[in-house]
């Protein structure tokens, strides 16, 4: 039995109490697990398409053989432009792709379980939270669990207080400094600019903090009930900066340890 007792903060960030911290925590981490858990998550977003298999071939073209001195593309009938042929101008495409392709992946119940738990263990581990690159100097410990108050905050201004005084603030500066304009043409496509991957915000209920500190760069806040790998793992690379309310501990522990 885990008889490892963490601190819970108040949101001045001083110590308030200590808990025990749930067997969860020390799940082995598995990096390899978590990539195929997210990858089979990723999936799901990801929208089908094809071709109509009769692109390119509405047409009378055909071949009009040899002997002619000319090319044995198929030709429009009465005229001498090609079509139908993968290489010709308005031809049909040689290897679309096809509608059938199965492009959703699928991995067993019990190893998307173990994924989940090896990525809520991550959050606790310093070093593998530094090695995504997350400024954890001011952080006092990890896990960063806070009192229940946080999921009731309602200004920006008092979330912004409370990652002062907890230490994540510096790593929204530095997500915030991270911000660049994406190179290419994805430009045009609804993903003009990049950025790092902040701290993730873990509670019982919404009472106020979604909307609160959902304008801080790089953070993202999630229901305890709704974890996925994607959002402990950005990447596939577990050891996300997560801040944890007391609760969400208490849920995390129940549906995960049945």
């Amino acid at each position: 039995m885990n008889s490892r007792k963490i601190e819970v903060f108040n949101l001045e960030g001083e110590p308030v109490e200590a808990i025990i911290l749930p067997p969860i925590f020390e799940t082995p981490l598995r990096p390899d697990v978590i990539k195929r858990a997210f990858l089979a998550v990723q999936s799901r977003s990801f929208q089908p398409q094809g071709r109509d298999v009769m692109a390119g071939k509405r047409t009378t073209a055909e071949s009009l053989g040899v002997g002619l001195g000319i090319a044995r593309v198929p030709r429009i009938r009465g005229t001498q432009r090609a079509r139908l042929a993968p290489s010709t101008v308005g031809g049909r495409r040689a290897h679309p792709p096809v509608v059938e392709k199965k492009i959703l992946k699928r991995i067993p119940k019990k190893e998307m379980r173990l994924a989940l738990k090896s990525a809520i263990a991550a959050t606790a581990m310093r070093g593998v939270v530094a090695a995504r690159g997350h400024r954890i100097e001011e952080v006092p410990c990890l896990p960063l669990i806070v009192v229940d108050e946080i999921q009731s905050l309602k200004k920006t201004r008092d979330v912004k207080e409370a990652f002062m005084l907890l230490g994540l603030w510096p790593d929204i500066e530095r997500v915030r400094k991270s911000i660049k304009i994406r190179a290419g043409k994805g430009k045009m496509r609804g993903r003009r600019y990049k950025q790092a991957v902040g701290p993730l915000i873990v509670v019982a209920e919404d009472e106020g903090i979604f909307k609160a500190a959902r304008n801080f760069p790089g953070v993202d806040i999630v229901l305890a009930r709704n974890l996925n790998v994607k959002l402990l793992a950005p990447g596939t690379h577990p050891g996300r900066l997560t801040l944890w309310s007391k609760s969400a501990i208490d849920i995390v522990n129940e549906m995960w340890m049945k």
